[in-house]
């Protein structure tokens, strides 16, 4: 078999069947997985609010409605019971944590009242400001039951009511700065609450 001469035409054919090739497959398999991605995105929604909010039987999904503040964008899940308000989910962020993004789901009663609190997303340094996430320590458990009209959304070192992670005084701050967003934009009138 004779060997081919390499030529700028030829060059330039081989290239594009390679790239489209492998196109084709990337597109491929983004199409397998774009469904099940966004079902576990979904679960990991639902088992968010679950675990933040009191029970509830509407879907708080349905019924989610957003606002734009900071640049990005804050979503709010009012939760029922029957036709009574039970609380008020808020997915939150901010931006000042020391790897970035951090993401929030605060569950909040009818009165403004901190349920609960779940992480979403973070990059924060493992074995330090990690510990905002409930599995490695109770952090979050000092805003339960708390309310921000009275409980300052702070660590102690700015004067607020929050005892931050030890070396993680960062951290500590940007979980209180997404909280304090949630507060300040929640509104429970258009909830349904009284």
């Amino acid at each position: 078999m004779a060997k081919k001469e390499s030529t700028f035409l030829n060059m330039l054919l081989a290239l594009s069947l390679v790239a489209l090739v492998a196109s084709a497959v990337l597109g491929f398999v983004y199409e397998v997985t774009k469904e099940p991605i966004a079902r576990a995105k979904a679960e990991r929604q639902n088992a968010a609010l679950r675990s933040v909010l009191p029970p509830f039987d509407n879907d708080p999904v349905k019924e989610m409605y957003k606002k734009a503040v900071d640049g990005d964008t804050l979503y709010f899940f009012p939760a029922r019971r029957g036709d009574s308000l039970v609380g008020i989910a808020v997915e939150t962020f901010s931006p000042k944590g020391f790897g970035g993004m951090i993401r929030l789901m605060v569950g909040f009663l009818p009165d403004g009242t901190i349920n609960k609190i779940a992480v979403l997303e973070h990059n924060e340094t493992p074995g330090l400001g990690d510990k905002m996430d409930p599995a490695k320590s109770d952090f979050e458990l000092q805003f339960e039951g708390k309310n921000p009209k009275t409980f300052k959304l702070a660590v102690t070192k700015d004067g607020g009511d929050v005892d931050a992670i030890t070396a993680s005084t960062i951290s500590s701050r940007a979980f209180c700065d997404a909280v304090e967003r949630a507060y300040k934009n929640l509104d429970l009138t258009k909830g349904g609450a009284q």
